[in-house]
């Protein structure tokens, strides 16, 4: 069964920056629900993440921070959020989702967070829109209950995940692959086990290739028992921010790839959304539902 974290709480009860297109989230469930792909028995709606599981990510006095609500103006202001009690419950609840999908994951084979992919909270730091790591928190759990001795995170959102590079600098456990625009935020990069920067315009044939030639080879190498995927959309040539050239069907097929790979070689894959800012939501909330869609397509 197709499991998919959900919780309004992160829809109506946040600051908004007009470049954060917080109603995708509810409007992915909504045409996915419309299409008789899923049924409400395919949503869940996760609990806050215990301080226990932030913790094994995050350092205490950022954490404590978040949740008294005394983080610095200033690194306030690097997250683009104004901090408050619902914004961090609703950080708890992504969290929790990431950690849940876990469990799905292993059940299913595929899960998904229809937030997340919040990847450049690093474990002293948000920015970003990005308070705490929700997959690194959940690689971390996986860790600590021995559920995983080897996992590897796949970001091919269109931004560097240097918050999960820098978590895990000095984990051997978990290699982060991350596959982003050279030329994008975040403008400082965080060393990722591999890192390919892409330079602005690179298209369909060019993304598809390198993706083609590397993750195999990864998986082969690593041989993960676990894998995280980040499948943001801001890869396409319609995104404001993105500075990519791939078409809708180009991402498709990058988001069937993964499955594939992961089905070839029976590894669990949980799924967080991260970014997507082109102009027409419409446009976010198609190449969103595709990624489900090929799940369900090639799970189920």
């Amino acid at each position: 069964m197709l499991k998919i974290a959900f919780d309004l709480i992160y829809v109506h009860s946040v600051p908004l920056n007009h470049r954060f297109p917080m109603s995708k989230y509810e409007l992915i469930p909504e045409q996915l629900l419309y299409e008789g792909l899923i049924t409400q028995e395919n949503l869940f709606s996760p609990e806050p993440v215990n301080e226990e599981i932030i913790l094994w990510t995050h350092d205490a006095e950022y954490w404590r921070q978040l949740r008294d609500l005394t983080l610095p103006e200033r690194e306030q202001r690097r997250t683009g959020f104004v901090l408050s009690e619902r914004l961090i419950e609703r950080e708890r609840r992504i969290g929790q989702g990431t950690v849940d999908g876990c469990h799905y994951a292993f059940e299913y084979g595929v899960a998904f967070n229809v937030a997340g992919g919040t990847h450049h909270a690093g474990t002293n730091w948000g920015e970003g829109f990005c308070l705490l790591n929700d997959q690194a928190m959940a690689a971390n759990y996986l860790l600590h209950n021995n559920l995983a001795s080897s996992i590897l995170i796949i970001d091919l959102d269109v931004h560097q995940g240097n918050g999960t590079a820098q978590i895990f600098e000095n984990e051997p456990r978990v290699f982060t692959f991350s596959m982003h625009g050279s030329n994008n935020f975040p403008f400082r990069k965080e060393k990722s086990d591999l890192d390919i920067p892409l330079q602005d315009d690179v298209g369909d044939e060019e993304y598809l290739k390198l993706l083609y030639d590397t993750l195999p080879r990864l998986i082969e190498q690593q041989k993960p028992g676990f894998v995280f995927y980040l499948s943001g959309v801001d890869v396409l040539a319609s995104d404001k921010l993105g500075k990519l050239s791939l078409t809708r069907e180009g991402c498709k097929l990058r988001d069937k790839f993964v499955f594939e790979q992961c089905i070839k070689n029976k590894i669990p894959i949980q799924v967080s959304m991260g970014g997507g800012y082109s102009p027409q939501i419409k446009d976010i909330v198609e190449a969103h539902c595709n990624t489900f869609r090929i799940a369900n397509e090639l799970y189920f």
